[in-house]
This record gives C-alpha cells, sequence and structure tokens, in this order.
C-alpha cells in the first residue's frame, strides 16, 4: 500500500484554493472511487483517467484506487483536476518518485487518448496557487501563452499524459503528440470608431469625456437614429489603459468566460448584452459552476445596454448591488462566489415605445400612460445611481453641413489625452487613498474638511435638494461630476457654474 500526493486548484468565482489530490492503492477488490465532494464532471474523471493511462501505456493496476481530494468540505467543480489524478495514482502505483509531484500543481482535463485539454481560468487558478506559496506548475501546453504571464513561477508545458510522466522521471519512450488548442467562445469585439465621426450633438460629446475622466456613468434618452449607440461604442477610446493590477483582473476573468488569452489585456472592455439576457447572464451565477456575467466581464471598462427600457426590471435592478459597491456576489446553497463589479454603466434608451416622443418630424403615437410605463422599467434606485441623466437630440442639417469643419469636431485621441490629464489631478488629489477615480469617492469625502464647496458654489443644488427633486445620494454625485469637469477645466475647486453644469448633466432627462 502507497499514498501519493500533489496539488490542483478549486477556482470559485475569481478566487482559487490549492486541493491536495491524495491516491491510495490497496490489495482490494477493483474499483476506483474519486471522494471530496466532486460533481458529476469530477466524478466522471476515473473514466477519463484510466482511458487516456491505457492509451498512453501506463494503464492503472488492478487494484482498489482511493483518490481523496482534500479539504473534503470544500466542492470541487469540473474536470482540471483529471492531470493531478491521474499523475498522484500513477506515483503511488511507484512508476514516477512520490517527491517529484508532492510539491506541484497539476492544472488541465485528459482527453480519453491521454492528451491535455486547455483548461478555462487557468490564469486566476495560477495567481491562487502562487499566493498560497507554491511556485511549480504542469499546465496544458494549449494555455501556454497564458500560463507565462504569471511572474516568479516555474511552468512545465506537456500536451499529454506520457509527457507530464516523463518529465516526472517515467521510464517511458517519448511519443510526441498533437497540441490541444483553445477554441474562442466568442468572437473578438470589433475595433470602436473615432469620436471624430459624431456629427453634432456637442453637449453628448462633452458628458461622454465627463464620464470618462470620472469613471461616471451615464444614460442617454433620444430617439432611434440620434447616434447613442454611436456614443457608447466610442467610450472605451477615450479611457486610458489599465493598470498592472487592472490588466491581470480583466485577463483573469476573460480566462474564466472560454475567451484565449494570448497576453495581458491592456484595454478596458466593452460588454454589450441583448436585452432578452437574464439575471444570471447580466450579473453572473448558475446552478453548478458559477461563471461571470456581463457585468463582471466589464469590470474596469463599459456595460453598454442599448434599450434599457427593453430588460426586464428584475434584470436592471441586479445592478443596483455592483453598482453601490463595486462587487459582486452570487449566493448558492453550496458556495458563494465574489466577482470585481467596479464598472461604468452606459444605458441608451427611447424615450417611448415608438421612440418619436420629442421629435418635429414624426408625431409619436404613444400616449403619455405608454410613455411613463415604459421608461418606468429603469427603476427610480438604479437611475439614481447613474451620474449623468442627458437627452440625445437626432442631428440636424445644419450639423451635417458642419462635417466638412474638422474645428468643430473633437478627435478620440484629443480628448482622451484630456481625460488623462484630468485622470491625472484626481489620482494627485487622491493620492494615500484606495480611490483611483472621481466616481468611487464617497460623498462625505468631498462635503468635509478642505475640500467643502462654500454654500455660494452649491446653491443650486442645494435648492434641488431642499425641493426633493434631487436625493442624497444624487446631491452627492453631482459634487463628484463637478470636481471631474473642474478637473477637466484645469479649476484647483469647482466652481457654481461646475456645480450648475453638473446638475444639468444629471437633470437634462428629468426636465
Amino acid at each position: 500500500m502507497m499514498v501519493a500526493r500533489t496539488l490542483s486548484v478549486a477556482l470559485l468565482g475569481m478566487t482559487g484554493a490549492v486541493v491536495e489530490v491524495e491516491a491510495h492503492i490497496a490489495n482490494q477488490i477493483p474499483g476506483f472511487q474519486l471522494i471530496g465532494l466532486p460533481d458529476a464532471a469530477l466524478s466522471d474523471a476515473k473514466d477519463r483517467v484510466r482511458a487516456a493511462a491505457a492509451n498512453n501505456g501506463c494503464p492503472l493496476p488492478a487494484k482498489k484506487i482511493v483518490v481523496n481530494l482534500s479539504p473534503a468540505s470544500l466542492p470541487k467543480q469540473g474536470s482540471t483536476y483529471d492531470l493531478a489524478i491521474a499523475v498522484a495514482v500513477l506515483a503511488a502505483e511507484g512508476g514516477i518518485a512520490v517527491d517529484a509531484i508532492s510539491s506541484v500543481v497539476h492544472l488541465g482535463e485528459l482527453s480519453l487518448d491521454g492528451r491535455v485539454r486547455p483548461m478555462q481560468g487557468l490564469l486566476p487558478a495560477m495567481v491562487a496557487a502562487r499566493a498560497a506559496g507554491f511556485r511549480r506548475f504542469v499546465v496544458p501546453r494549449g494555455n501556454e501563452d497564458e500560463a507565462m504571464l504569471v511572474p516568479d513561477v516555474e511552468v512545465m508545458t506537456v500536451a499529454s499524459l506520457r509527457e507530464a510522466l516523463i518529465r516526472h522521471g517515467a521510464d517511458l519512450e517519448p511519443n510526441p503528440v498533437e497540441t490541444i488548442r483553445q477554441i474562442a467562445l466568442s468572437p473578438p469585439a470589433p475595433s470602436a470608431g473615432d469620436l471624430a465621426d459624431v456629427v453634432g450633438n456637442p453637449d453628448a460629446v462633452e458628458a461622454l469625456v465627463v464620464a470618462a475622466a470620472g469613471g461616471h456613468h451615464l444614460m442617454m434618452l433620444g430617439p432611434p437614429g440620434a447616434g447613442k449607440t454611436m456614443l457608447a461604442e466610442r467610450l472605451p477610446g477615450l479611457l486610458p489603459d489599465l493598470d498592472a493590477e487592472q490588466s491581470l483582473v480583466v485577463t483573469s476573468l476573460s480566462s474564466l468566460s472560454g475567451r484565449p488569452v494570448n497576453g495581458l489585456l491592456t484595454r478596458p472592455p466593452l460588454e454589450s448584452p441583448h436585452h432578452t439576457s437574464s439575471a444570471a447572464a447580466l450579473v453572473g451565477g448558475g446552478s453548478k459552476v458559477i461563471r461571470p456575467g456581463a457585468a463582471a466581464r466589464a469590470a474596469h471598462g463599459i456595460l453598454f445596454l442599448d434599450e434599457a427600457p427593453e430588460f426586464p426590471t428584475a434584470v436592471l435592478d441586479a445592478l443596483r448591488q455592483p453598482l453601490e459597491s463595486g462587487s459582486i456576489t452570487i449566493h448558492r446553497a453550496a458556495a458563494v462566489a465574489h466577482f470585481p463589479g467596479r464598472f461604468q454603466l452606459v444605458l441608451a434608451a427611447n424615450p417611448c415605445p415608438c421612440g418619436q416622443f420629442g421629435t418635429s418630424d414624426i408625431p409619436c403615437t404613444c400616449t403619455p400612460i405608454m410613455r411613463r410605463r415604459y421608461l418606468s422599467r429603469m427603476s427610480g434606485p438604479l437611475l439614481d445611481r447613474v451620474d449623468l441623466q442627458l437627452r440625445v437630440k437626432r442631428v440636424t442639417t445644419s450639423a451635417v453641413r458642419l462635417m466638412s469643419d474638422e474645428g468643430s469636431r473633437v478627435s478620440t485621441r484629443t480628448a482622451r489625452l484630456r481625460v488623462e490629464q484630468a485622470r491625472a489631478v484626481a489620482r494627485e488629489r487622491l493620492a494615500g487613498t484606495v480611490w483611483k477615480t472621481n466616481a468611487e469617492v464617497p460623498g462625505s469625502w468631498f462635503r468635509s474638511g478642505e475640500r467643502r464647496l462654500p454654500i455660494g458654489a452649491t446653491a443650486a443644488i442645494d435648492r434641488a435638494l431642499e425641493r426633493g427633486s434631487l436625493t442624497m445620494r444624487g446631491y452627492d454625485r453631482v459634487l463628484r461630476v463637478a470636481w471631474t469637469i473642474a478637473d477637466l477645466e484645469g479649476a484647483s475647486t469647482p466652481t457654481s457654474d461646475h456645480v450648475g453644469w453638473a446638475l444639468f448633466l444629471r437633470k437634462s432627462v428629468a426636465s
């Protein structure tokens, strides 16, 4: 009887726990028992491992095999334990030295012919194991580019179980096989156009710059063809590159979503789910394996909801908690998963079901009740968390004639330079805090100490608060926008004009 141990990783959301894979072989009635709370996919590992080992010239012994995944109280999901199970069992049989695998983390699914399939979530799994103090990894060759992103570790990539055993010292002849590559589950996002393509709507263009500079949420209300989608698609181009920490988070989420990772992602993501999406598709979920939703995949980027009133109200309201806390928590009976939820929400909506309310050329066929019912699908508590709420009008003939005048349009490059300069000012002001943009700062911080604005500067929002047209949350959000506008204009503190413009950007829809 012999026991061999190696390591793997259990992922739950973005967090991972190191799992010790123990294999025991006894001279009893032949069988293969897998214990330690495996799910259905993991329970099938015994058949995959047996077939893969036989097809690689190292069949499992006809004895009683028991594999334990420790800690046994932690639920285990997926098929990425296959390689660790196979290596532990064959080490327990004596095919390789037990000490050679005891401190090595093995990740990867086995095919029936013994090749190692690439896995989803390799990057966060390796980061979790490295944080736990482990530095040696054996991973699928199909994940090689992704594995190389983790610094200060020793990575061995293998294409088959046979190759892994040889690398651990097994006396087997090499048998080169074709590497299984990862297949993209979704097409790459199209490249964003230039902001200079936007004709007219200077207020909307400026609101876009303000949203990018401060990380503020944005809602655009206007008839079809007003350019709402065009504006939203150009917002990611105004954002600065991701820093090292943000790049790792965004790349890890991309890996968890099953997208091939060839390097660290440095640009903010854009997610635009369809209005038929469920709450689980939007924020994440799953009955067994908890996967990130569109909101999590949009972390440090943009979540764009086109035709927002067409989304079910319950689905939209699922965003209220992430918008407030900056994190997504998904509760299931067996576990709780956490995902990052710090994204910029961009909503686009028509003013009514027919979309023509407020236009001068086509009459609206909707009754007032129909218009109210349509927009009420976006609840008040949700809209109260949206900093900028702007009406977007259709482009007129005079605006089209200005297309030839380059001076009347703002390019993405020019706007992005303004955004980067404003963020640098905010970063200097927020030095020593945990916040990076004005949108993350609590309102109490702007209302206290030397940052408290004089009564003359806040008179407009003080009156709105007294009348009840502005909540306290809305008051704080107007203050944040005012500081962003001041940063864009190079002012040391916001003036009454900055506060008034911020109030207009928030109340434009309601006015």
